[in-house]
C-alpha cells in the first residue's frame, strides 16, 4: 500500500484519531485561483490594448500642446503599471497551477490508499 503523505509541517496523530490533519486537501481552491490569476491577466492585456488604441494619433491632433507630454508620461506610467500587474498574474497562475497539481497527486494518493485499507478491513472480518 503507498504511504500516505502528510501535510509539511503537520504532526503526527494517533492511527485512527480522525484528526485531519494527516490528509492534504483538495486543489479545487488553487485550481480556481489560478484561473481567476489567468482571467486577471487576459484581462489586463486587453485593458493595455483598448489604451493604446485609445491614444492612437493623439499626439499628432494635439502637436504642441503642452498637456500632449503630460499624457504621454501617464499613458507610459500606467502601462508600466499594468504590464506588470498582467506578468505578475502569469507567473502567480503557473505557481498555483504547479500547487494544485502536487496536491491533487496527494488526494490521489490518498484515496488509493483509504481503498485498499478498505479493502483490506474487508477481506480480515
Amino acid at each position: 500500500m503507498p504511504a500516505l503523505r502528510r501535510r509539511p509541517g503537520s504532526e503526527a496523530a494517533a492511527p485512527g484519531g480522525g484528526d485531519d490533519a494527516e490528509l492534504a486537501h483538495s486543489g479545487g481552491p488553487w485550481t480556481k485561483a489560478s484561473v481567476a490569476a489567468g482571467e486577471l491577466r487576459v484581462t489586463t492585456a486587453e485593458g493595455l490594448g483598448k489604451m493604446s488604441a485609445a491614444h492612437e494619433g493623439i499626439a499628432a491632433g494635439a502637436a504642441g500642446l503642452a498637456a500632449t507630454a503630460a499624457l504621454a508620461a501617464v499613458r507610459e506610467s500606467w502601462e508600466r503599471r499594468v504590464s506588470a500587474v498582467r506578468d505578475e498574474c502569469g507567473s502567480v497562475r503557473s505557481a498555483l497551477l504547479n500547487v494544485a497539481r502536487e496536491i491533487g497527486e496527494v488526494d490521489v494518493n490518498n484515496k488509493v490508499a483509504f481503498s485498499q485499507l478498505v479493502l483490506k478491513q474487508d477481506a480480515d472480518r
